[in-house]
C-alpha cells in the first residue's frame, strides 16, 4: 500500500528612545478575570482592552511623576507608531511601546501601555481537548493567546487572532462535500499532549495535523498512519505541487489533507515571529522521489521574500517540507532513492509514534524539532493569514503528520528573509 503526506500549511530587546516607561497605568480598562491582556482563570484568549478612563493624568508634554518619559497628553503620535498619547500610548518617544504591541517577558517595560509590565497572556493551552473542533483551540494549542477582532476596541492595530478555521490544503471547506462536517476530516487534526516520546516546545498542548489521525497511539481514535485511508481528495496549498529541486518529478491528487487558517494582526513592536514543527512521513524510505510525495507547508500572506510562492518552510536547498528534503534527520542512516540520508538524530524519537518499526522491522522518518522564522518588520499593525497543511499526494495510505508548538513574536529581525533550521534552541 502507499503512505500519505502531511502539509503544514500550517526578542531582542528594542530600547526607548526617550529614557523613560510609563510611571503608571495607561487608561486601558481589564474586564474579566484575566483583565485586559490576561488569560482568564479558564485558560481562555486575553481579551483586547478598551480605552478607558482610569489612566494617568498626562501633563502638556510629559508625566512630571516619571522623569524622562514620553507622555503627551494630545492627539499628536510623536513617535510614528500611530498611536498617540491621547489614543493610550504611555511612551510617545519609543514607537515600540504602545496598546497595540506585545509585551515582551521578563523585560520590566510595559510595552503594551496596560499599567502592568511583563503580562502577556500566557498558558491558555491548559485546558484545550484533544478532539476540540473549535479552530481557535488550535491556536492556542501553538501558544497564540491573544484574540482581537476585525476592528479591534479603541484602536484598529491592537494585535491577536482575529479568526480561525480548519480547511482543506487549498483553504476552502471542500473535501468532495464539506470538510468540518466530515468526522475523518475532524480526526486529522488533534490538541496534543504527546506523539510517543515527542513533547510540547512550550505549554501543555501542540496541534498536530495529520493526513491519517492526529493522534498518540494511545489515544481515542488512532488509526495505524501504514494504511488509513479517510477517503476524501482536496485541492492542493496554493503554489503546490511545487517543484523540488532534489526530485522533479510529477505528483497526483491531494488526498485526506488538513490545514489551521489563522487571520493575525501583527504587534506593532514585532519584527519577526518564530515557531516550531517536527514532520513524520511513512513514506520513508521506499517513496523517495516519487508521485508519492507527501507535504507540509506554512503559507503566510502576504507573500515576503523571494520564495517562489507563499511557503516560508523549506530545507537550505530550497526543498518543500516532505520525504524529499534534507531536514529528514530522525531516521535510520541509509541510502534510499539513490540520495544519501546520513540521519544524524537517529531513529529513537520514532517510537510509538506509529511511524517507528513497522512489521517488517522498519524505521520511517521525522525531521524532529525545527523553527522557522520569517520577517514581519514591514508589517507591524497589519494583518496577516497563516495556513498550516499537511497532505496525502496520489493516494490516501501511508500518512504523514506534523506538530505545531510555541509560536513566538521577537524584537529580533529575521535578516535573511524566512529560514527554516533544524534543531531550534529551548
Amino acid at each position: 500500500m502507499k503512505r500519505t503526506a502531511v502539509i503544514f500549511v500550517l526578542a531582542g530587546l528594542v530600547m526607548a528612545a526617550c529614557s523613560g516607561k510609563s510611571g503608571s497605568g495607561s487608561g486601558f480598562d481589564r474586564p474579566g478575570g484575566g483583565g485586559a491582556d490576561g488569560g482568564g482563570s479558564d485558560g481562555g484568549f486575553g481579551a483586547v482592552g478598551n480605552n478607558g478612563d482610569g489612566g494617568p493624568s498626562f501633563g502638556n508634554q510629559t508625566d512630571s511623576s516619571t522623569p524622562g518619559s514620553c507622555q503627551f497628553n494630545d492627539g499628536t503620535d510623536h513617535d510614528g507608531d500611530g498611536f498617540s498619547g491621547t489614543d493610550g500610548d504611555c511612551n510617545d518617544c519609543d514607537p515600540n511601546t504602545n496598546p497595540g504591541a506585545f509585551d515582551v517577558p521578563m523585560d520590566g517595560i510595559d510595552e503594551d501601555c496596560d499599567g502592568i509590565p511583563d503580562d502577556e497572556p500566557t498558558g491558555c493551552d491548559a485546558t484545550v481537548a484533544l478532539a476540540s473542533t473549535d479552530a481557535f483551540d488550535g491556536a492556542k494549542a501553538i501558544d497564540l493567546c491573544r484574540k482581537t477582532t476585525a476592528t479591534a476596541q479603541g484602536k484598529s492595530r491592537t494585535w491577536g487572532v482575529i479568526s480561525a478555521k480548519f480547511v482543506a490544503p487549498d483553504a476552502t471547506d471542500n473535501c468532495g462535500g464539506s470538510c468540518v462536517a466530515n468526522p475523518s476530516f475532524q480526526l486529522g487534526h488533534g490538541n496534543l499532549t504527546k506523539l510517543g516520546v515527542n513533547k510540547t516546545q512550550q505549554g501543555k498542548h501542540m496541534l498536530g495535523i495529520s493526513s491519517g489521525t492526529a493522534r498518540d497511539p494511545s489515544d481515542t481514535g488512532y488509526q495505524d498512519v501504514g494504511g488509513f485511508d479517510k477517503g476524501y481528495t482536496t485541492g492542493f496549498a496554493a503554489g503546490f505541487p511545487a517543484p523540488s529541486p532534489a526530485c522533479m518529478i510529477p505528483t497526483g491528487q491531494a488526498h485526506d489533507g488538513v490545514g489551521l487558517e489563522l487571520t493575525i494582526r501583527v504587534p506593532t513592536n514585532a519584527k519577526s515571529f518564530t515557531v516550531n514543527e517536527n514532520f513524520f512521513t511513512y513514506e520513508f524510505p521506499d517513496y523517495i522521489c516519487s508521485p508519492y510525495n507527501d507535504g507540509f507547508a506554512i503559507l503566510m500572506s502576504p507573500k515576503i521574500g523571494n520564495q517562489p510562492n507563499n511557503n516560508i518552510a523549506y530545507d537550505q536547498q530550497g526543498n518543500p517540507i516532505s520525504v524529499n528534503n534534507s531536514l529528514l534527520q530522525v531516521c535510520d542512516a541509509q541510502t534510499a532513492g539513490g540520495k544519501s540520508f546520513p540521519c544524524p538524530s537517529g531513529s529513537s524519537t520514532l517510537a510509538a509514534t506509529g511511524f517507528g518499526t513497522d512489521t517488517a522491522g522498519q524505521n520511517h522518518a521525522a525531521t524532529g524539532w525545527l523553527q522557522t522564522k520569517a520577517p514581519v518588520d514591514t508589517l507591524r499593525g497589519k494583518e496577516i493569514t497563516l495556513l498550516f497543511a499537511v497532505w496525502d499526494s496520489s493516494d490516501g495510505v501511508l500518512d504523514s503528520s506534523t506538530l505545531i508548538d510555541n509560536f513566538q513574536w521577537s524584537l529580533d529581525p529575521a535578516t535573511s528573509g524566512p529560514v527554516t533550521v533544524p534543531n531550534p534552541p529551548k
